[in-house]
């Protein structure tokens, strides 16, 4: 296996950890989150990202390796400050949004995986692998973009009402 093959399965790892850690938060921000719309967006992302989560073993397989154990340190900083940040807040409207940051950080992290590997596996000829990875990369970004809808339209407005009061 060549060095550049041998980083793509590296990084394909990366994301299978990241992708399987970031279920996992969601889980956990689910049952905090109080608006409708940030709920309902968190299960319908829990359900896409364990797409995404089966995509990049697919891809792996096309590449002849396997996930192992390797586990993505960066999503892990990022979901151990998240479960901090959610700790100091009661549930509500500041909480919602605390959630949707902690989100917008991990969703902007896994872009930019998502956007090397693609390129990547294009480069390297493996298209059956950009094109997998490609869709999982358009879906991180309408995820991100769905969160700052959700964000704009109802949970900012909620948070600087409570402040308000």
């Amino acid at each position: 296996m060549t060095p550049l093959n041998e980083m793509m399965v590296d990084q394909l790892k990366d994301a299978f950890s990241a992708e399987k850690q970031g279920i996992q938060a969601m889980k956990r921000m689910l049952r905090k989150a109080t608006d409708p719309k940030l709920r309902e967006g968190l299960e319908a992302h829990i359900a896409q990202t364990e797409e995404q989560r089966d995509r990049v073993e697919q891809a792996l397989e096309k590449l002849g390796a396997r996930p192992g154990r390797k586990v993505c340190e960066a999503m892990r900083g990022l979901v151990e400050e998240a479960q901090h940040e959610v700790e100091e807040y009661e549930k509500g409207p500041v909480l919602d949004l605390v959630i949707i940051a902690s989100q917008q950080r991990m969703e902007h992290y896994e872009i930019s995986a998502y956007g090397t590997m693609v390129e990547l596996s294009k480069a390297l000829g493996q298209d059956g692998v950009a094109e997998l990875l490609a869709q999982t990369l358009a879906e991180e970004k309408s995820q991100d973009e769905a969160l700052t809808d959700v964000t704009r339209s109802a949970i900012l407005p909620a948070a600087l009402e409570a402040e308000a009061e």
